[in-house]
């Protein structure tokens, strides 16, 4: 009888694991570049490891645009584009991706991914603008525009900062739920105005979207106001 209660214990102790192996959530972390390639990326996809280890959720990282098919993307909760750069998916690959996030998948773009796909227009307005320029780096003044929002409950109101700022192009505003916007008058370079969202979400064509324009330097990956911020993100790309 207690070899039997054992067999049974093992059994339910490997289903359970099982169950947890298949109900656990994956995302993938892009990081192609065509054009310039930030060696802050490196750090990026150490952090968001960091970060799947602590939160429960799977992390896989590649340049590899092959991994941008039907058939694959089918693994993932949500899929972040790290400062990608330039054409980093073809036109196949483009319809695998747009059809993933038409089924109700996540995406997570970090800094340069509005430096990316100028000629796919769906892309535009996926991310929510395009990348125009930057001044040099510096420090600047960022206000927190939603404080009940999961990337950025956990803000300080006025965020002083360095980093990259970047001027935007092609902003699709209509649907965009800005969580930070930027004070040009805290920084010189600015080009946008009064109103200069940096991060954003939105729902978009059946998924999720969110941006941060956040995220140049090696340093900003193990900044704890950074990675919470980042880490909402991700969950909101997940549909936690």
């Amino acid at each position: 009888m207690k070899k039997i209660f054992i067999a049974v214990l093992l059994i339910l102790f490997a289903f359970t694991f099982n169950s947890f192996i298949k109900k656990q959530q994956r995302i993938l972390v892009f990081s192609r570049t065509m054009g310039f390639h930030h060696k802050s990326i490196a750090a990026g996809n150490i952090a968001i490891q960091k970060l799947g280890m602590e939160n429960g959720f799977a992390v896989d990282t590649t340049t590899d645009a092959s991994f941008f098919s039907k058939k694959n993307l089918k693994k993932y909760n949500a899929v972040i584009f790290l400062s990608t750069t330039g054409d980093v998916l073809n036109d196949e690959q483009q319809k695998a991706f747009e059809n993933y996030i038409q089924h109700g998948g996540g995406f997570a773009g970090i800094h340069a991914a509005t430096d990316t796909e100028y000629d796919w227009p769906w892309y535009n307005k996926l991310v929510g603008a395009y990348f125009k320029s930057h001044p040099k780096q510096q420090n600047a003044v960022i206000h927190v525009t939603d404080t009940t929002f999961i990337a950025t409950k956990n803000l300080p109101f006025e965020w002083k900062r360095w980093d990259e700022w970047y001027n935007f192009k092609s902003l699709q505003l209509d649907g965009l739920h800005i969580l930070l916007t930027i004070d040009e008058k805290s920084y010189t370079g600015g080009e946008n105005g009064d109103f200069h969202p940096m991060s954003w979400y939105h729902e978009f064509d059946g998924g999720r979207a969110f941006y941060t324009e956040l995220g140049h330097t090696d340093e900003a990956f193990s900044e704890p106001f950074f990675l919470q911020h980042l880490l909402g993100g991700i969950k909101y790309a997940i549909g936690k």
